[in-house]
């Protein structure tokens, strides 16, 4: 495929630090932080949206965003987690951002 995910981030082309990872997903700090706190899950299958993917998929994405969640104490801060799709969806690749803190730069669509 050739969204970002699976072309730089899966296929190593791109540096990123690791905060998980299981055998159907990974997540990691985003590589272009939006927020001072900003981390994304994806799956590391191709999916391109939340749609397509099952449930066992889905518990394990937010299984894993509970724990980012709950180690960073972002429960005891702020936090938002956003999923885009659509003509909102800038890589067609199912991804979850975890945003926290404040914000370091605008996102225009």
């Amino acid at each position: 495929m050739n969204d970002f995910y699976c072309k730089n981030i899966l296929n190593n082309k791109v540096e990123f630090q690791k905060i998980k990872e299981t055998e159907n997903i990974l997540a990691f700090y985003h590589t272009k932080p939006s927020f001072t706190f900003h981390a994304v899950v994806i799956p590391k299958k191709h999916i391109v949206t939340i749609l397509e993917a099952d449930d066992d998929l889905l518990n394990e994405i937010f299984k894993a965003i509970k724990e980012i969640i709950i180690e960073n104490k972002l429960d005891q801060k702020n936090y938002r987690i956003v999923n885009n799709g659509g003509s909102f969806q800038d890589s067609k690749h199912l991804h979850f951002h975890i945003l926290s803190g404040e914000k370091l730069i605008e996102v225009v669509k």
